[in-house]
């Protein structure tokens, strides 16, 4: 009678085998109560050639949800992309979708992962000639080791982290016929790095919903980072009204000319930022100004000030991003060595 258990055990793991080698973006786990949002987290820089950037997103291990960070992965095959899974509600439960990978990217339930994931298709990068291409406005590329780039400005909300399609307060997107046909495609399911990734983070009780509140709690691997202040400064603020005007100073060359013109490179990026803390703080402070007007609930008070503190940490984030790339396109001339002239070799 054992014997014969373990047959049928055997042969119903080779079923379920053959069945999620045949088709992915299958439903994985239900939950009676949908994930956290999104929190916001940097992108670290991508490590190398054919790595394809795989957003951040809530897993559940049957007690409670985990968020795993986004990370870099090699592409299984020469012209795959990667289709995020997803959380999507069923009518009774929250099912889980799994992500895949294949030559086109499919249906992943509208969720704004952001990175080039803005509910539909990916702007991060595109397969040319066997070779991936990397968007620089989405994605933090190191030019000096990937010169296969391109700069292709990517328009969607930012502010929208919502982690589930349906249901109450979910996105309302459905798939579009041509995302149907791509789910139709050849597909293969998560490749190993992916599921290490995920077995740490379901390891690490700080990735945990009931531990971190619904924050990232990994610091992306490789973070190019500014100083201390600009770190503390991007962490500790939760409204626009706190976030302190942006000043910045080129390192000197010792060019008169080139140390002028990098200056002025710098006060018109902290121009530019510092409208867009005024612009965000006047959004926020008409929101406040109609929250006590409505007689806002508690609750809904707090929700909106997670709102407000994502907001402006997303912001800051991205400001850092942009006078990353400043530093990074003047650096070169920065260091630079100085030409030497060599008097020519003397014939014997």
């Amino acid at each position: 009678m054992r014997k014969l258990n373990l047959i049928r055990s055997l042969l119903f793991a080779l079923m379920l085998m053959a069945l999620s080698t045949a088709s992915f973006a299958q439903i994985g786990v239900s939950v009676s109560f949908g994930p956290p949002a999104l929190p916001v987290y940097e992108q670290p820089i991508c490590p190398g050639d054919g790595y394809i950037w795989t957003p951040g997103y809530w897993a559940w291990d049957g007690n409670s949800y985990y968020w795993i960070d986004g990370t870099w992965v090699e592409s299984p095959e020469v012209g795959f992309l990667w289709t995020p899974g997803y959380w999507g509600w069923g009518g009774n439960a929250f099912l889980f979708h799994e992500g895949y990978w294949g030559p086109h990217v499919g249906y992943y339930g509208g969720i704004n992962y952001g990175y080039g994931y803005g509910g539909r298709g990916y702007e991060g990068g595109r397969w040319e000639n066997n070779r991936f291409y990397y968007n620089t406005s989405v994605n933090r590329i190191n030019n000096q080791n990937i010169h296969n780039t391109y700069n292709t400005r990517v328009e969607y909300n930012s502010g929208n982290r919502v982690s589930y399609n349906g249901g109450s307060g979910g996105v309302n997107v459905r798939p579009s016929s041509e995302e149907d046909t791509y789910a139709k495609e050849h597909h293969t399911g998560p490749v190993t790095a992916q599921n290490q990734h995920m077995e740490q983070a379901r390891s690490n009780p700080q990735a945990h919903s009931s531990t971190n509140q619904g924050k990232s709690p990994v610091a992306a691997p490789n973070e190019a980072r500014m100083a201390d202040s600009n770190a503390a400064h991007t962490s500790s603020n939760n409204h626009a009204s706190e976030v302190q005007s942006h000043k910045y100073a080129a390192p000197p060359t010792g060019k008169p000319a080139t140390d002028q013109k990098y200056q002025q490179q710098q006060d018109k990026l902290a121009t530019k930022q510092n409208q867009e803390h005024q612009k965000l703080q006047q959004q926020q402070d008409k929101e406040h100004q109609q929250a006590a007007k409505k007689n806002t609930s508690e609750p809904q008070k707090q929700q909106m000030e997670q709102h407000h503190a994502q907001q402006t940490q997303q912001l800051e984030q991205k400001h850092v991003s942009q006078q990353e790339k400043v530093q990074t396109h003047q650096q070169p001339h920065q260091n630079a060595p100085p030409s030497q002239n060599h008097p020519p070799a003397q014939k014997p």
